[in-house]
């Protein structure tokens, strides 16, 4: 009994090394999916550093051929402006429409009333189509800003796919040590270890989804804002300048336009201005001011009591 016990727990400890070690891979891609690789799979060729050749599996020569597909995901960002909202949020849609993109999300601000909307979008484009759907985006609308990001995660993608093929071989040998236990110890040892390995297991397919999804759709962020007027995008003295001066009047206007509003909004205290004015200087017509009193003519002295001054010249005898 005592021998079967630990024929039973050696196996087990092989399974869980299976997976703690099946996710290393040699330096050509191969993986280690059985138990005698498991049981070897951590000891390493000292002088290069490498794994043992005897625990690479025999297809490896066609892995190392075939080059592993890189996997990268694209996002990019636009910021754009229109003088006509509308006829450009439906140039957007027909846009994703066109590359079989669908919206993940939309955010719609402001009133078509004060003509004052802007609008996020979120599209998940194919990457196929990426190109395609933002040179279509951006014949929508007056593109102000672009950004674009491609992000690898190549290695993350192996790393991920080999933790699953190292689980998956850990499951396929507890459920045959499951078959072959005899006693209720030992089959609830098991069961316990496989429900660990299937979470694990579900938790990394749902990482693997993630990465496909993330790698085969891209995420294109737009950001649209409806304006009276484009802003300038001369580059030339000449076109700068014209701007300039276009800028300048519909700044003028605007200003105008705002001050006028400023005082409709304002009329009960431009009212209550006047009457303050109106009465004041009413009050001052009933009440004005007396006349001051005008100051007494000083006349100089008689030429007798004017005291001469040592300047003056003596006269002579």
């Amino acid at each position: 009994m005592k021998k079967r016990i630990t024929r039973i727990t050696a196996a087990l400890a092989a399974a869980a090394l299976l997976a703690g070690c099946g996710s290393i891979s040699s330096s050509d891609g191969g993986y280690y999916a059985t138990e005698a690789a498991a049981q070897e799979s951590c000891n390493y060729d000292s002088a290069a550093g490498a794994v043992d050749s005897s625990l690479v599996p025999e297809n490896v020569a066609e892995a190392a051929t075939d080059e592993t597909a890189q996997k990268i995901i694209y996002n990019a960002s636009l910021s754009m402006e229109s003088t006509d909202f509308d006829a450009t949020r439906e140039t957007l849609l027909a846009a994703v429409e066109a590359n079989n993109a669908w919206m993940e999300s939309t955010s719609v601000y402001g009133t078509e009333k004060d003509h004052d909307r802007s609008a996020d979008y979120t599209v998940r484009v194919p990457v196929d189509n990426y190109r395609a759907f933002l040179a279509a985006a951006g014949e929508a609308g007056s593109v102000r800003n672009v950004s674009e990001n491609a992000q690898n995660i190549t290695s993350s993608y192996i790393d991920v796919e080999s933790r699953l093929a190292a689980l998956e071989a850990q499951r396929t040998r507890l459920n045959e040590l499951a078959d072959q236990a005899e006693t209720t110890a030992d089959l609830l040892e098991i069961e316990s270890q496989l429900s660990d390995v299937q979470y694990q297991l579900e938790n990394y397919t749902r990482q693997l989804r993630n990465m496909d999804q993330q790698v085969s759709y891209s995420t294109v962020d737009i950001y649209l804002e409806e304006v009276a007027t484009l802003t300038p995008t001369g580059v030339t003295f000449t076109e700068r300048i014209a701007d300039a001066f276009g800028g300048g009047w519909d700044a003028f206007v605007g200003f105008v336009q705002g001050l006028v509003i400023a005082l409709v909004y304002l009329w009960p205290v431009v009212l209550i201005v006047i009457a303050v004015i109106a009465a004041l200087r009413f009050w001052r017509k009933r009440h004005p001011k007396a006349p001051k009193a005008p100051k007494p003519i000083q006349t100089p002295p008689p030429a007798e009591y004017a005291v001469k001054s040592d300047n003056e010249p003596k006269p002579k005898y």
